[in-house]
Parts: C-alpha cells; structure tokens; sequence
C-alpha cells in the first residue's frame, strides 16, 4: 500500500498542470448517453457511454458538454447535460490526501472475518472509467421546414431535406411566386416543384456553431397560370420543365439543436411561361428545417 501511495504521489508531483487542468468531469446518470459529433441531436453519433461513465469535460456549451472522446477524429465529443451531472473533479490536495490515507480492511474480509455480513455493504459496482461503445451512426437524419425566396421575385414554400449516412441528401421543395411584366399585362402565378440531390462538404464544427456547407441540383417543375382580368381573357396555364443548381451551408446552434437554418444560392435553366414574363434565373433562399430521427 505505501508503495501504491508513494507511486500516487509522485505522479501528482509532476503532473500538476496536466492535473489542475482537469477541474470538471460529467457522470452518466442514463442508462446510456449519446456522444454526438457536434453540440446538435441532429450530428451524428460517434459513441455510446453507460451509466456511471466519468468523461472529463473541456468546456461547458450551454445545454452541452464538451468531452473528452479519444476514439473521435478529434478527440472531442458532444454530451446533452440531461443525460447526467457535471461537478468539479478533486484537487490535487484532495488526490494527495486519498492516496496517503491509510488503507482499512476490505468490507467482504470484515464480514467473512466476523462470519456476518458488514453492515452498509453493497453490491454496487465500482464507477466506471471513460470508455466507448460503438453504435452505427443514424441512417439518415430527416428535417421539415419553410422556405422563402428572395427578391426581386419572392416565393414561399415548405422543405424537407433527407441525409443519408454517407455525405450524400435528398432536398424537396415546394413553393409558389407570382410575377408582373411591364411590357405584358396581366400577372403570373406559378407552383414549383423542385426535388434535388445534395452533397455535403466537409463541416465545421465549433463550441457554439455545426455548419455544413453543400451543393446540389435537380429538376425544377412548374406549373404557371397567366391572369390577365375576368372579363377580358380566361386563365390560360402551362407547364415548363427546369434544371437549376445550388450551394449553400446549413447552421446549427447548440441552444436549439434540432433546428437548423440554410441559406441557398443557386442559378435555375428554364423557358420562360408566357412572352413578356421573364423568370429569375439567378435565385436566392432561406429555409429553415426542424430534424427528427
């Protein structure tokens, strides 16, 4: 015991920056706490770790805690507070006088000693250490929303966006715009229907912000009516068919984790519906995108 003590000791004696450093650490009070790659329930999982894990905290964000994740690309992970407790981890003082304490029989070699059971002896096992365990990331992640374009012609709509495992997504929007000519009368209303395949760049990730930066492209179908009055000329349709392509990134704050904002810019190739009513070709939008699983 005095050699374990003595061992103790001097590993505290040189390590003191290495020690003090270490002043939080979080304890797993689920049955098992998700490791997220970034401070969203959108990232994805990198990890598991069941009840009674200490993991050593490197910084409180807000409703997240920073942890130490050794098997992350960069060694850190992300861990909702309501999935267990921070405190503040023993002093060096407190680590000295713990490991010079001198060591008492064991509470089964009292009982067996005495041939009764010791009281207050449970069968608790001892807290965990930090340790991983490896769970598939999500399928795919799946975000719901509204959408609105920008001037001189504005739409509105609602989004969904899918992302699989890989880096690859599927974005569906569906909005409707209405335009005037000043070389034609009458106004022009159209229902778009664009569905997309996107590909996520490489993302960034910070203690306050997830974004994710991607491209994409896909058909855009329309379908536009031309009104020009009641009593002068019936409604007159016609449907077009486009090509357009976008780049955008995607934000996430660690206060509202499973809501996202996305901002798109993109340039659209598609027939104008009716001479005279000329479409944007050059198209800016902000959606928003609520993630469920």
């Amino acid at each position: 015991m005095i050699r374990h003590a003595a061992v103790a000791a001097l590993a505290v004696l040189l390590c003191p920056s290495w020690l003090d450093a270490q002043t939080m650490e979080f304890t797993v009070k689920v049955q098992s706490a998700t490791i997220h790659q970034a401070p969203s329930t959108g990232s994805p999982v990198i990890g598991r770790a069941p009840r009674g894990t200490v993991l050593e905290v490197t910084r409180d964000v807000g409703s997240w805690a920073k942890v130490s994740w050794p098997d992350a690309e960069d060694g850190v992970g992300y861990v909702h507070q309501t999935m267990g407790s921070m405190a503040q981890r023993p002093t060096r003082e407190e680590r000295l006088a713990a490991a010079f304490q001198p060591s008492s029989p064991a509470p089964a070699a009292v009982a067996s000693a005495s041939g009764a059971p010791a009281q207050g002896v449970t069968t608790d096992s001892p807290r965990l250490t930090t340790g991983t365990t490896y769970i598939p990331a999500p399928t795919h992640i799946v975000g719901f929303g509204a959408r609105l374009g920008g001037a001189p012609v504005g739409d509105y709509g609602v989004t969904a966006r899918v992302w699989s495992r890989q880096r690859f997504g599927v974005q569906v929007d569906a909005f409707r715009s209405a335009i005037t000519s000043e070389v034609a009368p009458g106004r022009v209303t159209s229902m778009e229907f664009a569905p997309s395949l996107i590909y996520l760049l490489r993302d960034h990730v910070t203690d306050n912000v997830w974004l994710r930066p991607y491209v994409g492209g896909g058909a855009v179908l329309r379908r536009s009516t031309l009104k020009i009055a009641p009593d002068v000329l019936d409604p007159v349709t016609d449907s077009t068919f486009g090509f357009r392509t976008f780049g955008g990134a995607e934000v996430t704050f660690p206060s509202v984790p499973r809501f996202a904002v996305s901002a798109d810019l993109g340039y659209l190739w598609s027939d104008d519906p009716f001479p005279g009513f000329e479409q944007d070709r050059l198209r800016f939008s902000v959606s928003g995108h609520w993630y469920v699983k």
